[in-house]
């Protein structure tokens, strides 16, 4: 459930175009105008801006908002303001450039989107850096990690509620087979978390449970300092529970000395209109302190104001 709040009469897309041009002109730019215009529009409002912004003033918007704003600021302006999938296809491409949580944001893009979703995300990232996603996800990852990854980002699931339960059955035993031999690349054991509908692994891993008593995550803890394992847990998490994922990175971006801020904006930019709500309802639940107060309690500035914004939060 989104978390962003539109007013119920909008002005017209000339005239929030008109006081976003008036934010960028003078001795400083309006931050605050700029949070009041783009942070309570929906992704359709957002694109016809950008649209009608080019079209009026001959400058797409994002060049215009990247000369006028710096830093996080600008960063979570700057990915509110790009479409969906285009969002998506940036922050794939980010991911594939770097180490640092790059396997886990690419797992993150491939599970915690529809097919379709996964499917126009990597129409755009072909539009935009003219090659597919695929192609260098399997350029700039290597062995086990390039084993899942591929077909992640490669998959196109069945998105219906329909389930199978004697296949549900014998994919448990096989998925418990290959964590008991350890052989957490196995081919069969890659092809069901990377092919199977979300409701057949949902099924399949809850008669895991069942058959077994335990969690399959419990265990892929092997060894908790494993990053292909780590990898495993969050692919299964993200297919599973995503808000439960999500809390958790949220979590880990301000629970600790300095905050990650490229997680908490990139948690916050792509869910926001999606399931932020369900989200924040299990950031209370897991650390008994509303997400709103924590963020606040950990970023300032026009940073803090947008994040509010985005999540909800009255005063934005």
């Amino acid at each position: 459930m989104s978390t962003i709040t539109v007013p119920s009469q909008v002005p017209s897309v000339a005239e929030d175009c008109e006081q976003l041009r008036k934010a960028f002109g003078g001795w400083g730019t309006n931050e605050g105008l700029i949070i009041s215009i783009l942070a309570h529009r929906n992704a359709g409002q957002r694109k016809l801006i950008r649209q009608t912004y080019a079209e009026t003033y001959g400058e797409d918007l994002l060049k215009a908002l990247d000369k006028e704003l710096t830093n996080d600021f600008e960063r979570i302006v700057m990915l509110w303001a790009l479409e969906p999938a285009e969002r998506d296809a940036f922050l794939a491409n980010e991911a594939t450039k770097r180490w640092t949580s790059s396997n886990q944001i690419l797992v993150e893009l491939a599970c915690t989107r529809s097919p379709q979703e996964l499917l126009l995300a990597r129409q755009a990232y072909h539009a935009r850096f003219k090659k597919s996603l695929e192609e260098d996800v399997a350029y700039h990852t290597t062995g086990d990690f390039r084993k899942l990854l591929v077909p992640l980002v490669s998959s196109y699931r069945y998105s219906g509620d329909e389930v199978n339960m004697r296949l549900a059955k014998s994919e448990a035993k096989i998925l418990h087979e290959k964590i008991s031999n350890k052989a957490y690349t196995d081919e069969d054991f890659i092809r069901i978390l990377t092919t199977r509908s979300k409701a057949q692994i949902n099924a399949t891993l809850n008669d895991y449970k069942n058959e077994f008593g335990t969690d399959i995550n419990k265990n892929l803890k092997d060894d908790p300092k494993d990053e292909f394992l780590a990898l495993l847990r969050a692919t299964v998490k993200c297919l599973t529970y995503p808000e439960r994922y999500f809390e958790k990175v949220i979590r880990l971006s301000i629970n600790k000395r300095g905050t990650d801020e490229g997680a908490l904006t990139r948690v916050v930019a792509t869910r926001a209109e999606i399931d932020m709500k369900t989200i924040k309802d299990a950031y209370q639940k897991r650390n008994s302190i509303p997400l709103d107060r924590a963020i606040a309690k950990d970023t300032t500035g026009d940073y803090e104001k947008i994040l509010l914004a985005l999540i909800g939060h009255e005063d934005a």
